[in-house]
């Protein structure tokens, strides 16, 4: 007779994680589906990055997460949540993406890359950062444009333009300055944004205010071509020798999988899924949403230290259900 989980969790991240241990720890069957690795956005962040918080507030089953640093970089990152999966013997099913979820009468039926599931309650915790935010200009699909940055070594000698103010942008902006690549900044704003890190700000202004970097702000790009792009500024349209865009514009969740699997967002520019704020679940009865997921466009609403409760809530209203 095939197994019916008590939950499927879709995505592996830290949200997805603790879901998994915290269905463990109430003895619920459970199985964490993931479509790459193992907290797939964080391998894909870049090598260098350090994270905003602290090792304690990334922690997640109670396991200490002891950092060298007093904010932890990516590759401990990487190792600790490692740890916690081989250490707790979480059941995940890696590189095995989910590709439809349909509810027949009380059970949900997962289809996936590798198989078939069936299940009472879905989690989704997909997160945003495998959808980048789209340009929407011609020349946005030439292969010197990139929505992702690893490090600056491939650009050095190049003439790089960045679009962005926040944290990304800022950030490899001065990566790739530090780096001597010869680097603009694109802001759409007239300054750059207040919420970027506190150590980031103050260097990426004074780069900034000394011509290090120049930058055009209340500008867009208007068009990319093969050795230049085209720049929309107060004082009209210039066009400058460029080689890579690197487009630090941010993330969205998911939305095709969402309305595909029947979840609705409001209406407004947010766009967040409709869920109750207590359990949540979302207008489909067992089926709920947890993470920066929850967020919709608005990105900068969840993080990894205050979402792991969603996934105290989830369980509990699945517990008092049954």
């Amino acid at each position: 007779m095939k197994q019916v989980y008590d939950i499927i969790i879709v995505g592996a991240g830290p949200m997805g994680i603790a879901i998994g241990i915290e269905a463990q720890k109430n003895k619920l069957s459970y199985l964490v589906l993931e479509k790459g690795t193992l907290v797939n956005s964080i391998f894909n962040f870049p090598k260098n990055m350090t994270f905003f918080s602290t090792s304690q507030k990334l922690e997640i089953g109670e396991i200490p997460f002891v950092s060298i640093n007093e904010k932890p970089k990516r590759t401990e990152a990487l190792e600790y949540y490692r740890r916690v999966v081989e250490h707790l013997n979480l059941h995940l099913r890696l590189y095995e993406k989910v590709e439809s979820i349909e509810k027949k009468e009380d059970f949900f039926q997962v289809k996936t890359t590798k198989g078939n599931y069936t299940a009472k309650n879905i989690a989704i915790a997909t997160g945003f950062y495998d959808q980048p935010n789209r340009l929407n200009i011609p020349g946005e699909e030439l292969p010197k444009v990139k929505h992702y940055y690893d490090e600056p070594y491939a650009y050095i000698n190049q003439n790089v333009v960045v679009v962005g103010a926040g944290n990304s942008a800022t950030q490899v902006a001065l990566e790739l300055h530090q780096a001597g690549v010869n680097v603009t900044m694109v802001v759409r704003d007239n300054k750059i944004e207040p919420n970027v890190k506190y150590w980031i700000k103050p260097n990426i202004e004074n780069r900034i205010e000394n011509q290090e970097i120049p930058t055009y702000f209340n500008s867009e790009l208007a068009e990319i071509n093969p050795k230049s792009v085209k720049i929309s500024t107060p004082q009209g349209l210039i066009e400058i020798k460029n080689d890579f865009v690197l487009a630090m514009i941010g993330y969205h969740p998911d939305f095709e999988f969402l309305n595909k699997i029947g979840v609705t967002c409001d209406s407004n520019k947010f766009n967040r899924p409709n869920f109750s704020p207590d359990t949540h679940e979302t207008e489909i009865e067992n089926l709920y949403v947890a993470g920066v997921v929850c967020g919709g466009n608005h990105t900068s609403t969840y993080f990894i230290e205050n979402s792991i409760e969603h996934a105290t809530a989830i369980v509990n209203s699945i517990l008092s259900k049954a």
